[in-house]
C-alpha cells in the first residue's frame, strides 16, 4: 500500500485493516483530545476539480492527527495556469510534503502521478474512473450502520455510467460473501458493460430502470453528473430521472446513502427518516481518511 489509486489494487484484508483502524480513529475524533500521531507530517491537497467534502475531510483528518496541510483547489492561481504539466507539479510538490491527495478530471491521472511522486499518492477522484477513499468510507458506513458487509443487498440508483463512486464500491463489495448488486438507471446511464462482465460470477447482479420496489439493505443514490456529459442534450434527456421519496423507503429495514452533493435525486422529506444516513456517511469520511493517512505514511516510512 505505497499508494491508494484504485480499489482494484487492494484486497479484502487491506480493506478490513483500514476499517478497523478507522474505528480507532473515530474514538480519537469523538474524544475531542488532540492527537500527535502525525505530528510534523505535511499533507498536500492538489485539486484540479471542485470539492467540498473530500478536500475538507482530508484536511480535517490530517489536523486531527497533529499534522499540517498545504495545497490548492483553484488552479487559476497556480503554475498549472501557466501550462505546467501534472508530472512536473507532482515532482515539485512531493518535495514539500509527506503525502499527496490528488483530484484530477482525467482518468488515469492518479496512476500517472504515482509513477513520478516521491511520496504516497491518494486518488481523490480521476474523472469518472475511481474514488477509492469514498468507497472505503461507504464500506465503513455500511459496517457501522448495518453491522456487516457480507450478505447484503445494495441498490445503486441514478448515474451508473459516469459515477466513479458506484464503480469503485461495486468492485469492493464483490470481495465480500453473499452480496447482491441491483443497478437501477435509465438506459443511457447503465453500468458500463465491462464492469458488469468483471463482476459476473463474483456477485449476483440485477438490472432495472424502476425504483418502485426497493427490497434491499442499502439504497445508494447518485447525482446525474451534468459535468461528465460530452453532449448536454443527452444530459437534458435523463435529468431528474429518479427521485427517492419518503414512500420509497419509509418503514423499510434499509439505509439510504449518497456520496453528495445532492441536487434533486433525494426528496428533503427523506432527511427526517431514520433510514437517511448520507450526512452520517459524510462524517465517517473523517475517521476513514485519518486511518488511510496514518497507514500510508507509516508504510512508506517502513519501505
Amino acid at each position: 500500500m505505497r499508494h491508494l489509486i484504485s480499489m482494484r489494487d487492494i484486497g479484502k484484508e487491506d480493506i478490513l485493516r483500514i476499517l478497523d483502524e478507522a474505528e480507532k480513529m473515530e474514538e480519537i475524533l469523538n474524544s475531542k483530545k488532540p492527537s500527535k500521531i502525525l505530528e510534523g507530517k505535511i499533507l498536500a491537497t492538489i485539486f484540479y476539480e471542485p470539492s467540498t467534502r473530500t478536500r475538507l475531510s482530508f484536511e480535517t483528518a490530517m489536523k486531527r492527527l497533529g499534522g499540517e496541510v498545504i495545497g490548492f483547489g483553484d488552479i487559476e492561481n497556480t503554475s498549472v495556469a501557466k501550462g505546467e504539466s501534472l508530472i512536473d507539479t507532482i515532482r515539485v510538490v512531493s518535495n514539500y510534503c509527506d503525502i499527496i491527495v490528488l483530484r484530477h478530471p482525467a482518468e488515469g491521472a492518479a496512476r500517472l502521478a504515482s509513477e513520478y511522486s516521491s511520496v504516497p499518492i491518494i486518488n481523490a477522484g480521476d474523472g469518472s474512473n475511481q474514488h477509492p477513499t469514498q468507497t472505503l468510507l461507504d464500506l465503513y458506513t455500511i459496517k457501522r450502520e448495518i453491522g456487516r458487509i457480507d450478505n447484503i443487498r445494495v441498490a445503486f440508483v441514478g448515474d451508473l455510467k459516469y459515477g466513479r463512486t458506484v464503480h469503485s464500491l461495486s468492485y469492493a463489495l464483490a470481495l465480500f460473501e453473499g452480496v447482491e448488486l441491483h443497478f437501477i438507471s435509465p438506459k443511457e446511464l447503465k453500468m458500463p458493460r465491462e464492469i458488469i462482465e468483471d463482476l459476473k460470477g463474483r456477485v449476483k447482479i440485477y438490472e432495472s430502470d424502476k425504483i418502485d420496489d426497493l427490497d434491499v439493505d442499502v439504497v445508494y443514490v447518485t447525482r446525474i453528473q451534468k459535468e461528465r456529459f460530452p453532449d448536454l442534450n443527452e444530459y437534458q434527456k435523463v435529468k431528474g430521472s429518479y427521485k427517492i421519496k419518503r414512500e420509497h423507503v419509509e418503514n423499510k429495514d434499509l439505509i439510504v446513502m449518497h456520496p453528495l452533493p445532492r441536487v434533486d435525486e433525494i426528496d428533503y422529506e427523506v432527511d427526517k427518516l431514520p433510514q437517511a444516513k448520507y450526512f452520517k456517511q459524510s462524517f465517517y469520511g473523517i475517521p476513514v481518511r485519518m486511518a488511510i493517512l496514518k497507514i500510508l505514511i507509516e508504510e512508506f516510512e517502513k519501505a
